[in-house]
């Protein structure tokens, strides 16, 4: 299947997307982590009804930002042309920011796209790809669905990446290890010391994907990327996206930074002109906006605490969160939690995790979070 061409490719996965997409299986794949078995039983007999509190997909309650707003109005009337000019235009505005020729540079709708082409590339070479978990599972889900295995890692005991032991889990036939700092399900950050040795040691032996999607929520001085890496290796790729601090989610727009070389074998499965004129000129009118990442970090932090300060005063352990996401252990039936938490109007994950269910919560805003723990604490009494 190495040898797949792109035209194959697209022939195959159409029958292959139409007939996942309608099985309970390739759902679960689509979410930020397989779906729990508490999760299967509350949609399934889940009734529709009014507008909940999304406290379950990690979206920035803030955004988008007024600069985003009137550059999508702006775009609106280049609606019916192809947005060739402005892709180039918004690599090079990438380029220039990071640090990197354009030609390291690939867009996408979404970091998820990318993700998944990624998947499929290395998915289909067969052997394994490696990650700690729980962690985001786009990239694996569609690696296994080609023809890798997944191998994962426990986080450690603070609900970090271990990454002593994920590079000793590395095998000869690892095609590509998978890191998110911060991590998404956990918010937790690893020191950016310990993760740029682990990228310098493991690109020895296979390709790295480091997921930064939430290093915004870092404050400035601690958005430490592993960008720079790339130039020095094909081994390394560095995803980014719009879609949190940003704002952007319902746009769909994102980036890889890798070597050309690199970047050409993802492109092969996927479609070079996908993101749209309005997240296209939505990302440029965002990037670098530090205004808007500095409120939306600083309110974030503030609405983060009323969660924090709750679980530590009912002693459920989260370990360190500093982003827009937390995790702690079910202090009840995951599916009670969920069928009383919709019926109060809130939405959340439930994972499934060493044999136990955890509670994945997102950040809303400050008054969203305190009504949520008060309905919290009335559903789990």
């Amino acid at each position: 299947m190495e040898n797949l061409s792109r035209r194959d490719w697209f022939k195959s996965s159409l029958g292959l997307a139409s007939g996942l997409v309608v099985t309970t299986s390739f759902v679960n794949q689509l979410m930020a982590g397989p779906a729990s078995e508490a999760e299967r039983a509350f949609f399934a007999s889940r009734k529709m009804g009014q507008k909940k509190v999304r406290l379950n997909s990690n979206e920035n309650p803030y955004g988008p930002s007024e600069k985003a707003k009137k550059a999508v109005t702006a775009i609106l009337t280049e609606g019916n042309r192809y947005a060739f000019n402005e892709l180039d235009d918004l690599k090079k505005t990438i380029a220039a920011k990071e640090g990197v020729d354009p030609s390291y540079v690939m867009l996408g709708a979404g970091s998820g796209e990318l993700l998944v082409q990624t998947g499929i590339a290395f998915g289909l070479e067969g052997g394994r790809v490696l990650s700690g978990y729980p962690t985001f599972t786009l990239l694996m889900n569609y690696a296994q669905q080609m023809s890798a295995q997944w191998d994962k890692v426990d986080l450690n005991e603070k609900l970090e990446y271990n990454y002593d032991a994920l590079l000793s889990a590395i095998q000869s036939d690892t095609k590509l290890v998978f890191f998110c700092n911060p991590n998404n399900p956990t918010g937790t950050f690893v020191d950016t010391a310990a993760v740029k040795s682990f990228c310098e040691e493991a690109s020895k032996k296979t390709l790295v994907y480091a997921d930064e999607a939430y290093l915004e929520f870092m404050e400035p001085s601690q958005q430490k990327s592993m960008v720079a890496l790339t130039q020095s290796t094909p081994n390394i790729i560095v995803s980014k996206t719009f879609s949190k601090i940003y704002g952007l989610a319902g746009l769909r727009i994102g980036y890889i930074i890798a070597h050309p070389d690199t970047l050409k074998k993802v492109a092969k499965f996927g479609d070079t002109i996908s993101p749209s004129q309005t997240a296209l000129a939505a990302a440029k009118a965002s990037l670098g906006d530090e205004d808007f990442m500095k409120m939306t970090r600083e309110k974030n932090a503030v609405a983060r605490k009323v969660l924090t300060d709750y679980l530590a005063q009912r002693k459920m352990y989260c370990g360190d969160p500093k982003t827009n996401v937390l995790f702690f252990q079910a202090p009840k039936s995951g599916q009670e939690i969920l069928t009383q938490l919709d019926e109060k109007g809130f939405l959340i994950r439930i994972w499934d995790y060493q044999q136990k269910e955890w509670c994945r919560v997102s950040i809303g805003t400050q008054d969203e979070m305190k009504q949520f723990v008060k309905a919290f604490d009335e559903v789990v009494a």
